[in-house]
């Protein structure tokens, strides 16, 4: 799986209820977040099998098992896909999603496309056939990074608005010279930093940022940590990378943000334990300890 496929797994996860809350305003009278999320991405896999010899997964999709507060047991599926080129295929491919998930499950789907390409014409939203009388028309909902607003982005109160923000950076990447990049990124991380959200948050949102938004400069990279690590720590303490990260991010929200890495590791690459150890950062024995649950 690439680097940005990972991370916009994990960051999905780390800040579901806020990815909720970004597009459903009415979420928290909708669902009953206290209950927690059950990610269903090995159903999903099982749902589309890689083709061929094929072992990782092709797409960045994720499905979500979401309670309501209309009653006890009732809940509904979240289905997203983060698409980051332009495919003709893609309406086909998000019904082809839809039936099977509809066919297993028998329960309500909302569908959400993110689109993070750079083609200002692909605005894909709906799928269509009709065939001597008989027709169907599915919609999903279809979000243009590219299109968004960053002023209306910046003043966001919802953490998922700085994902967008740092992605949308991204995609525009190539237009700055490196150095105008550079500082846009820590612009962004100032920015982000200021934000009042909870140490864990501000922590998993920064290494989106660090890792998402490529300077593709060894100098610049190392410019950028030391940047970072004066925001965080005005007095000149070494510290590396995750160090600096860990200093605002509790021992318990540490824990569980390691946890959800490991953790999605296993899941979607074929890995060793001592491969993910060190991609982690954490020991053999906690790799293995969260394989054996």
């Amino acid at each position: 799986m690439k680097r940005n496929d990972m991370l916009w797994k994990s960051i999905l996860e780390e800040i579901f209820d806020d990815f909720l809350k970004f597009f459903f305003p009415n979420a928290e009278a909708l669902f009953d977040m206290d209950r927690g999320f059950e990610y269903l991405d090995q159903e999903l896999e099982q749902l589309f099998p890689p083709e061929g010899n094929a072992i990782a997964t092709r797409y960045v999709d994720k499905l979500v098992k979401v309670y309501c507060r209309s009653g006890a047991e009732a809940w509904l599926l979240v289905h997203i896909e983060v698409q980051g080129y332009r495919d003709e295929t893609f309406p086909d491919r998000m019904f082809t999603y839809y039936y099977r998930i509809c066919d297993k499950y028998r329960k309500p789907i909302t569908a959400i496309a993110i689109l993070t390409d750079d083609c200002r014409h692909f605005l894909p939203g709906q799928f269509e056939q009709a065939c001597l009388g008989t027709s169907v028309c599915f919609r999903f909902n279809s979000y243009k990074v590219l299109e968004q607003s960053e002023e209306e982005l910046a003043a966001s109160d919802n953490p998922f608005a700085q994902v967008i923000l740092a992605t949308k950076l991204a995609i525009k990447g190539s237009r700055f010279s490196s150095d105008e990049l550079y500082r846009l990124k820590i612009d962004l991380a100032k920015r982000l930093l200021k934000r009042n959200f909870s140490k864990r948050k501000v922590g998993r949102l920064m290494e989106f940022l660090k890792f998402y938004v490529s300077l593709e400069d060894d100098d610049l990279d190392r410019e950028y940590l030391k940047e970072v690590q004066r925001l965080f720590n005005p007095e000149p303490i070494p510290m590396t990378w995750e160090e600096t990260i860990l200093y605002i991010v509790e021992e318990k929200g540490a824990e569980a943000a390691k946890t959800t890495v490991v953790q999605n590791l296993i899941r979607e690459t074929n890995f060793t334990s001592e491969e993910i150890a060190r991609l982690a950062d954490v020991s053999v024995e906690f790799v293995q300890k969260i394989k054996q649950k």
